[in-house]
């Protein structure tokens, strides 16, 4: 006990690569000796390292754990029981994988393995790498034999070579790409499995309750009665950040969910600009860096933008950026880094699946929690902290809507120095999405913490608490007092690389989200795999800030934040008939695109009609707006003083459209019964006044069935006919006025 206890406290004479395995040794000892309490011991795999720590009892004192970091790169991580340990989900592991895995664990005293499992003949065939990733493979599995029908049982040379080779090099691929190594993924895969099976309880120590956050909204000028803040003041001070933020676009996935096979990012978001969601995030960032530069006077701000990629999706967003010329961006102003996908598992066992044949190991998507991992890898973080910048803002990849909320979420965390906040949306009781909560435990404040609760698991939690009642709606609001995780996150600089730094270099806590095929718990309907969620990042933030993580949430209304398109045509209308008001497809998140905009000019006290649930029509089988159809481009305004400084009165019919682009756009008393579009260039100072537009205009054509038409057509339903329309394009530098009569007079 005093060997490992010197070793683990020892600064300086020995390495930390001998130091662990002297660690590692005086276990491994103790264990043979029958003192296996007393040095139980547990491997934590973290970017490309492997972390351990050793559980410690000297002179009946309580229980110390102290973690060192070992700089080997072996990927044969050792998960040896700890009882404390808490797992994912906060269950405690009392035998988190059996002491007998010491057989395959990267200590000083090795246990031989038997490798002619595999024939010297077939041996000789592999890659050095390929032939170290099978070796690991092998040694970890040897007190298992669940990964037996990867590697037993070859033919003899000369059979399959080509096969063999393959194999090799994907397991090869695996161990590399996954930090600690694909035995630490098995490890980690095996104990999460036996907690699903068990039906462990992830909560069972822990109370749920609403946490500190803001409740903001665009048209209500009475403050938030926790801050004072009204959403001008949350907007302005979000102004006062813009020039030291970051931003990281989540966009890992094809949309073959809205019937769509290209990558999401290319989808229109509109039919009136049919500026793809990848631009309209550009064009934002673009305009508030255009702002920061004019608050500031400085003209070298370049705000960065990461967008992640998978290995579907990083070729086609890669010629999607190069056909748009970055769309605006500078070079080396838009950086790309790529998740891996990880192996999926076949049964509880977490054995392999394999693939098209048996040379094949199948592999499936990670998660969005890769993002943290990948930003530490590639030296991004380190980077912008010294850089100087002080957020991050996390966005994903088919929400148009969130944009709005960028600027008053980091005003309100700048305000209330929230190190992490969550963009959030009012939420139904009951309702099939995620939701902040804080968690506090039981008997350990330092546990507790702020997080994404999925919907799930929240109502048993709260039914095992207080009233008993369980996810019921506030009897003030209509809704759950929870407030529902819109995904987008703003996250401070400081922290967040605080954070990255620590042992676990941004690798989330994983879960395993198996569909049984029945009660035995052990056969799956389908291949399982490890995911990890971008917004569970707290865990890690309690890890090593504790209760100094300083954790909330910004919630706004539906309409001005929240209308992803993320399902197809076909299942939107079998959910609209269902009941469902919010069917997630692309012509719903159009329709709520441009009622947004309607409230916007409405405020601005322009003379609009707001569309109301009641007054939707339904095309192609979802209800959407009938109109007036309103884009308001990030050039034209972004924030909401902006608006009310360059709209003043005027009317819009309901069949009417309207485009307005460029900074130096204002427009005063427009009469428009048609459609109308309105872009300017940089250094143009445009005032349009009592314009008076009546044309034939735009309309919604539904597609007829049996139509031959395009995937970006099908998965709307409808296409746009522009029968007739103003268009005013104006890039020339200089003062111009546009009266009723729509004639460009240049001023100066």
């Amino acid at each position: 006990k005093d060997t490992i206890f010197l070793a683990s406290q020892t600064r300086c004479c020995i390495c930390n690569a001998n130091k662990m395995r002297l660690v590692h040794a005086a276990a491994a000892l103790l264990l043979v000796c029958g003192l296996g309490s007393s040095a139980s011991a547990f491997a934590i795999s973290g970017g490309n390292q492997s972390y351990v720590s050793s559980l410690i009892s000297r002179d009946q004192q309580q229980q110390k754990q102290q973690a060192r970091r070992n700089d080997t790169n072996n990927s044969r991580v050792a998960f040896i029981s700890h009882k404390g340990l808490i797992t994912r989900g906060g269950a405690e592991s009392n035998d988190s994988i059996e002491t007998s895995s010491l057989s395959a664990a990267s200590v000083s005293i090795e246990t031989k393995t038997d490798l002619s499992v595999v024939s010297d003949a077939n041996w000789s065939l592999l890659s050095e790498r390929g032939r170290t990733a099978l070796e690991n493979l092998i040694q970890h599995d040897a007190s298992y034999g669940a990964q037996r029908h990867v590697y037993a049982d070859w033919p003899d040379a000369g059979v399959e070579d080509e096969g063999k080779l393959r194999l090799a090099e994907q397991l090869a691929d695996l161990d590399a790409s996954y930090p600690g190594g694909l035995a630490a993924y098995l490890g980690k895969a095996k104990m999460l499995l036996r907690e699903s099976a068990e039906g462990v309880n992830p909560f069972s120590d822990f109370t749920a309750v609403v946490p500190e956050g803001e409740h903001i909204s665009y048209d209500t000028p009475v403050p938030d009665s926790h801050t004072g803040m009204t959403f001008s003041q949350a907007e302005e001070a979000g102004l006062t950040g813009i020039a030291d933020v970051a931003f990281v676009l989540v966009a890992g996935g094809l949309g073959e969910r809205l019937g769509y096979s290209g990558i999401k990012l290319s989808l229109e978001t509109n039919l009136c600009t049919n500026k793809c969601y990848l631009e309209v995030y550009a064009k934002y960032i673009l305009a508030m860096q255009r702002m920061a530069s004019l608050k500031t006077g400085r003209h070298d701000i370049r705000i960065p933008l990461v967008i992640m990629t998978s290995g579907d999706t990083d070729p086609l967003t890669r010629q999607l950026l190069e056909d748009n010329d970055n769309f605006g961006f500078e070079d080396g102003q838009i950086q790309i880094v790529c998740q891996d996908k990880v192996a999926a598992l076949k049964d509880g066992s977490a054995g392999l699946s394999l693939g098209k044949d048996r040379w094949e190991i199948e592999t499936k998507p990670h998660g969005h929690g890769d993002v943290h991992h990948l930003l530490y890898r590639e030296g991004h973080v380190d980077k912008w902290e010294k850089e100087g910048r002080k957020h991050v803002i996390f966005l994903q990849d088919t929400n148009a809507l969130v944009i709005n909320s960028v600027l008053p979420t980091l005003g309100v965390s700048i305000a209330k120095n929230f190190h992490m906040n969550s963009i959030c949306i009012p939420r139904l009781a009951g309702e099939a999405a995620g939701a902040i909560a804080r968690l506090e435990h039981k008997t350990d404040p330092e546990k507790s913490l702020v997080i994404n609760v999925e919907y799930n698991q929240l109502d048993p939690l709260l039914r095992s608490q207080g009233d008993c009642l369980g996810d019921v709606p506030d009897s003030a609001t209509g809704y759950s007092p929870f407030p529902g995780n819109a995904n987008n996150l703003v996250i401070e600089m400081g922290a967040y690389a605080k954070t990255l730094r620590g042992e676990d270099q941004g690798v989330v806590v994983e879960f395993v989200n198996p569909k049984y095929k029945d009660d035995t718990r052990t056969d799956f309907k389908k291949p399982t795999r490890l995911e990890c969620m971008m917004q569970d990042i707290p865990k890690l933030f309690q890890k090593e800030l504790g209760s100094e993580a300083n954790i909330g949430f910004t919630m706004f209304d539906r309409w001005f934040t929240f209308s992803p398109a993320k399902n197809s045509l076909e299942s939107g209308i079998e959910a609209v008939q269902n009941g469902n008001t919010a069917p997630g497809t692309m012509s719903s998140a159009e329709s709520d695109k441009y009622v947004q905009n309607q409230r916007k000019l409405k405020y601005a006290g322009m003379d609009v009609c707001i569309t109301e649930e009641k007054d939707l029509v339904s095309v192609g089988g979802i209800p959407v707006t009938p109109g007036p159809r309103i884009i308001i481009c990030p050039g034209f305004a972004i924030t909401k003083q902006e608006i009310l400084a360059k709209v003043e009165g005027g009317s819009i019919t309901d069949r009417s459209s309207l485009v307005l682009e460029g900074e130096g756009l204002k427009v005063k008393n427009l009469q428009l019964d048609g459609a109308l579009v309105i872009r300017t260039g940089h250094d143009c100072e445009v005032e349009v006044d009592g314009l008076v537009v009546k044309n034939k205009g735009w309309e919604l054509e539904e597609i007829p069935d049996g139509a031959d038409v395009p995937e970006t057509v099908s998965i709307r339903g409808y296409t746009m006919a522009k029968h007739e329309a103003m268009e005013i394009h104006i890039n020339e530098p200089g003062k111009y006025t546009i009266g009723p009569d729509g004639v460009v007079n240049k001023v100066e």
